[in-house]
């Protein structure tokens, strides 16, 4: 990785991090509840960028202009919320089952040899 992508990284993300503190007390909570669900969870394509953290922070702006509650924007369950956008998404979860699966498929063809 260059150094310019680097910086350009920062800056996109003391950007979205700049959006999220003018949304509504509310939406605040939400959001931070989500994105350590989300870092937990792992969806892979977090380390690519921001883009569905992005994304998250658009629909929240859309909702706080529409005057809509956060709770409105995701529906009472945040994690079902969360779950669904990321349901065809492959997360670091998914790689150690893949990983699993694959070291006892090694063993069980090491036996069967």
């Amino acid at each position: 990785m260059r150094i310019q992508e680097i910086i350009e990284g920062k800056k996109e993300w003391r950007t979205h991090v700049a959006r999220v503190k003018v949304l509504p007390q509310d939406y605040q909570i939400v959001y931070k509840e989500i994105q350590k669900y989300l870092f937990k969870v792992g969806p892979v394509e977090l380390t690519d960028g921001i883009g569905l953290l992005t994304g998250i922070v658009d629909l929240f702006e859309e909702g706080v202009a529409s005057g809509k509650g956060v709770l409105e924007v995701t529906g009472r369950d945040v994690a079902a919320f969360c779950d669904d956008l990321i349901k065809d998404s492959k997360t670091y979860f998914d790689i150690y089952q893949e990983a699993v699966d694959q070291e006892v498929f090694k063993a069980m063809k090491k036996v069967t040899d």
